[in-house]
């Protein structure tokens, strides 16, 4: 797992320098923010495996901010840190949604061996099934290729999380046929709960700024609205 992308959302710059190096050194890729509302921007723009949250934070909390992602359907796993080591502080931040809790001061060492767990724990997300027969779809200056799991423009390809690449099947796989968030979220998330419903904006927009040329004036992935969303390809 020596790929895992981390986001390490700490409002100590040094320690937030420190760990965010050392987990570079250990393979992973990874993203830092101060504060809530950075960290926000960030799951939006970017695809992450782990999120290490510390719970005293300027603004929102981390427990806060962790309660937030549970409310929308996130499941990513999260990290609690902390300087409170208080059994009290411990279950609480289980209880609202946390996969693991670190008191500070801790090892770095630890900290990675606690990534890799709760990221090997973490359910795989549901994929799409892709058929030997799909063909190959260009809108605008992309190119999707179901079968291989594929987005492409000039220039090289284009990263999509696994939901973001799941939720685009669907979409291409049903072009001009209003889907609503429903649909979408048993194909892209496995789950139709209000949990998985209320996450589906947040992954269509990923996937807006990733195809669209203007995401604020989407071309491709449109809102329908009273239903959800639909895909509308460039005219043969």
């Amino acid at each position: 797992m020596s790929n895992l992308k981390v986001l390490v959302v700490e409002d100590d710059s040094r320690l937030r320098a420190m760990l965010t190096r050392y987990l570079r050194e250990q393979g992973m890729e990874t993203g830092d923010a101060a504060e809530g509302s950075h960290m926000r921007r960030l799951l939006l723009r970017e695809h992450f495996d782990c999120v290490v949250l510390d719970i005293v934070l300027p603004g929102e909390d981390g427990l806060t901010l962790c309660r937030a992602l549970r409310a929308d359907g996130n499941r990513i796993p999260v990290i609690m840190l902390t300087a409170k080591g208080t059994l009290t502080d411990k279950v609480v931040g289980l209880e609202i949604g946390a996969d693991d809790y670190m008191a500070k001061p801790f090892e770095p060492e630890e900290l990675v061996a606690r990534i890799r767990a709760v990221c090997r724990r973490q359910p795989a997300p549901m994929s799409f099934v892709s058929h030997p027969t799909e063909p190959t779809v260009r809108f605008g200056d992309l190119v999707f290729d179901p079968t291989q799991r594929r987005l492409a423009r000039e220039g090289g390809e284009v990263s999509l999380g696994d939901r973001e690449y799941a939720l685009l099947a669907c979409f291409v796989r049903h072009s001009h046929q209003p889907l609503s968030r429903e649909h979408l979220a048993v194909a892209a998330l496995g789950g139709r709960d209000k949990g998985a419903l209320r996450s589906i904006d947040v992954y269509v927009h990923r996937l807006r700024r990733q195809i669209e040329v203007d995401p604020r004036h989407p071309r491709y992935i449109q809102r329908v609205w009273g239903i959800g969303y639909v895909f509308i390809p460039d005219p043969p």
